[in-house]
């Protein structure tokens, strides 16, 4: 079997909490994001861009999240604050995937937003691929506009994903997979 089919055969999510330093260099981050910007894209019009998190910003967005949830939560423990607050800064770095999908003239928004759902899997493949770990995930802050306006995310955008890369403590067994027979039809 090719490396690539292998990759594709065995990738597994790691929570983040079980993904440590290293994490990719600049330049391996740089090589991780020319690969994840490599997908459909009908009229070149790059409905998505990449947001990375890293180093102390981490925890800079982590505060946005905390005081969000505390806004909303007030009766939140200082526990649950904590928690809150570490949510970006397990992993060694998180790339947040921002959707720009929007009206145009020939290409559906729809399509748009699946190119930017193909950014988010083809980070996550080209980071496993060079020998890193990830979880994709999105969680209530990735929903929230106080946390998205921190981001850099103006009115119109929308979070794809949180991509988070590091190296694994450990890999969790693999989980049941969709029985062929009951999502292909053939025609």
């Amino acid at each position: 079997m090719n490396a690539t089919l292998d990759l594709l055969r065995t990738r597994r999510s790691v929570p983040p909490p079980r993904l440590a330093e290293p994490g990719p260099a600049p330049d391996v981050l740089d090589a991780i994001l020319t690969l994840a910007a490599r997908v459909p894209d009908h009229g070149k019009l790059a409905p998505w861009r990449f947001v990375v998190i890293a180093g102390e910003a981490r925890a800079r967005v982590g505060a946005v999240i905390a005081t969000a949830y505390a806004a909303d939560n007030p009766a939140a423990d200082a526990a649950r604050l904590g928690l809150e607050a570490k949510r970006l800064a397990h992993a060694p770095v998180v790339v947040a995937v921002v959707s720009r999908a929007g009206p145009h003239v020939k290409i559906p928004e729809w399509e748009q937003v699946l190119s930017a759902g193909a950014a988010c899997m083809n980070l996550v493949v080209a980071a496993n691929a060079h020998g890193f770990a990830t979880a994709w995930l999105t969680e209530w802050f990735g929903y929230d506009r106080r946390v998205l306006e921190a981001l850099g995310l103006d009115c119109r955008e929308r979070l794809a994903g949180f991509i988070h890369i590091g190296r694994p403590e450990e890999v969790p067994a693999d989980r049941p997979r969709p029985d062929l027979a009951e999502i292909v039809t053939h025609l």
